[in-house]
């Protein structure tokens, strides 16, 4: 099992930045796949950023150039530094972890960090 604590979400300016974070409670070692989420409201969960095996992190178009996905394996913590935000990235963040159990995938979500972008 893999508990996820996701923080530093807040009210911010459109232009401001924010640094999320999100700490396992095993370590990232052991999870197959990392990635961070968002829903805003009235809309479906969407994929932020996510850490690939090969290293790579692969982003959404909407936050490229913007987001910056990163880890720290040590602390058992990844992070999402948000920069130039906008109004539209407003939404509650999430947290993603898999882990495989035999032939499936289990996914755990954090309880979600809210990031509010005002004009």
């Amino acid at each position: 099992q893999v508990q996820l604590v996701e923080s530093g979400g807040g009210l911010v300016q459109a232009g401001g930045s924010l640094r999320l974070s999100c700490a396992a409670s095993r370590s990232i070692f052991t999870i197959s796949d990392m990635g961070w989420y968002r829903q805003a409201p009235g809309k479906q969960r969407e994929l932020v950023a996510a850490f690939t095996s090969s290293g790579r992190t692969n982003y959404a178009d909407s936050v490229k150039g913007r987001f910056t996905a990163s880890r720290d394996n040590a602390k058992n913590t990844v992070f999402l530094q948000i920069n130039s935000l906008k109004p539209e990235d407003t939404a509650v963040y999430y947290c993603n972890a898999v882990v495989k159990a035999g032939p499936s995938d289990i996914n755990y979500w954090g309880q979600g960090t809210q990031v509010t972008v005002s004009s």
